[in-house]
């Protein structure tokens, strides 16, 4: 079941969002710790077409509850006395109010800052004593490691069912993997600017979007590590070429921090494929046990793919940008080489920027690297072989083609745009910095007559092969308009 999470500030707005929300959704949550006014619970209830799950938290809780306890308190029997589905209350607070009538009582655990540890188990034997019907947990979940322990607790069989909410990016990691392995409702919100939290998925989202609905226990997952546009737009695209072909498997978008237990964990999930945004490139190719010698020259891979002798990692992206590249300065033929004796400026110093100059030079270009941090420039263009700029040279240095990897030139405490005066007329552009949108430098470089390597032509060829390497099947041309237009 999908929970909307409605917390209105004003009684009359209430019932509106109860209704709308209702539409929508298997469970309303109405949080009751916003209100400006005192309630009446059981008017707010009347006519509400879905089961009603009552809360009021406290700040330290995620709420908004300005009053005293008491008045807390008693809102929640008030509430409990309006006969919702479900009530919510913390342990402390369950042991002070009473089971009634049928009402069922959500006791939840919240932790803000971290996710809770080995302590799950003593706060199981907590909650049956509080008479709990559900238990729920909420924590932090900014990365996929702070998500593991909470689908760790609703994904094993116990005698409480067990809901889940993760706070932070991830906790939309958990609301998709919370449908596979069984929680009894995931919390979404009505709609943006309506989330109970930042960065809360709203039911638009998950239902069109990730389609939550046709989540099962046999679903499998490709993840998609890095939460970008272009990370967003390729969830679309193939989401919905496998709900066309009726491919049990959806997209999995996460964070990771660090890649000591990452392996396990996607073994775990069953998930047999990674598609990884230019940001993890480098930090995620410790996973791969096998890669061909340009990723491995690079140190820098955007697909895995696991095989029967471990993670094969590839660098789709490099290849992709640079064919287009070539394709828009004129190669028709297999013989001819438009890059060499070209002058080609890549800015970033990452490790897409690192395999950029790395096949520039395979096709005989002549490659300079410039970037916000002139030492990391410097180490590498050493690593790649190509000429190193300064920064305070970039505008003066003469080049037929730019590519970008970064959209500005960001460092520490420095923040500085790109400036367009590296743009001249008949000079190519490239921008690889979040496909299929535009940046704004690209925006500039079409008013002043570059060359542009459009990022959708860059963007559909690589969800064009990433399809194909996924299902060995070539890409629904309806699926891609559909999932861009969504």
């Amino acid at each position: 079941m999908i929970c909307i999470s409605v917390t209105p500030e004003s009684r009359q707005l209430a019932k509106v969002d109860i209704l709308n929300a209702a539409r929508l959704s298997d469970l309303v949550e109405l949080c009751l710790d916003r209100l400006v006014k005192e309630p009446d619970v059981k008017e707010l209830l009347e006519g509400a077409k879905k089961p009603i799950l009552v809360s009021c938290r406290r700040q330290n809780e995620g709420g908004q509850f300005q009053g005293t306890e008491d008045e807390r308190m008693m809102l929640l029997r008030q509430a409990i006395l309006a006969n919702p589905a479900y009530v919510e209350m913390d342990v402390d607070t369950a042991r002070k109010i009473p089971r009634f009538g049928k009402v069922q009582r959500v006791i939840s655990y919240t932790s803000l800052d971290r996710p809770l540890g080995n302590d799950i188990e003593q706060i199981f034997d907590e909650a049956v004593a509080a008479k709990a019907d559900v238990i729920k947990f909420t924590w932090p979940t900014q990365t996929l490691e702070a998500a593991w322990p909470l689908l760790a607790a609703v994904s094993q069989k116990r005698a409480l069912p067990v809901v889940g909410l993760g706070l932070g990016r991830c906790g939309l990691t958990f609301s998709l993997l919370g449908r596979k392995y069984g929680s009894p409702w995931i919390y979404a919100a009505l709609e943006k600017g309506m989330e109970a939290f930042p960065g809360q998925p709203t039911v638009g989202d998950l239902d069109n979007l990730y389609r939550w609905r046709e989540v099962s226990a046999k679903t499998r997952f490709i993840g998609v590590c890095g939460f970008t546009e272009m990370s967003l737009a390729t969830c679309k695209v193939l989401n919905a070429a496998f709900d066309q072909l009726d491919l049990n498997t959806r997209c999995l978008p996460f964070d990771a921090k660090n890649t000591d237990q990452l392996a396990k964990m996607l073994d775990i999930l069953k998930i047999p494929a990674l598609l990884v945004m230019p940001a993890y490139g480098q930090t995620l190719l410790k996973l791969a046990q096998q890669m061909d010698e340009g990723t491995r020259q690079a140190q820098y891979a955007d697909l895995f793919l696991k095989q029967p002798d471990g993670w094969q990692a590839y660098n789709l992206m490099g290849r992709i940008a640079l064919k287009a590249l070539e394709t828009k300065l004129g190669k028709k033929t297999a013989e001819d080489r438009p890059l060499e004796r070209r002058n080609l400026m890549v800015l970033g110093a990452g490790g897409l920027a690192q395999a950029l100059a790395l096949g520039i030079q395979k096709r005989a270009g002549l490659v300079s690297l410039c970037a916000a941090d002139d030492q990391e420039a410097q180490q590498a263009a050493q690593h790649t072989n190509c000429r190193y700029v300064p920064l305070a040279k970039l505008y003066e240095t003469l080049v037929d083609c730019v590519i970008t990897t970064v959209r500005n030139f960001d460092h520490a405490t420095r923040k500085t745009t790109i400036n367009p005066s590296v743009l001249r007329p008949g000079m190519a552009f490239m921008d690889l910095t979040d496909p299929p949108a535009d940046s704004p430098l690209l925006i500039e470089a079409r008013e002043r007559g570059c060359k542009v390597v459009e990022p959708s032509d860059i963007f559909a060829e690589y969800v064009t092969q990433i399809f194909k390497s996924l299902t060995g099947k070539d890409l629904p041309p309806e699926a891609f308009a559909a999932g861009l237009t969504e």
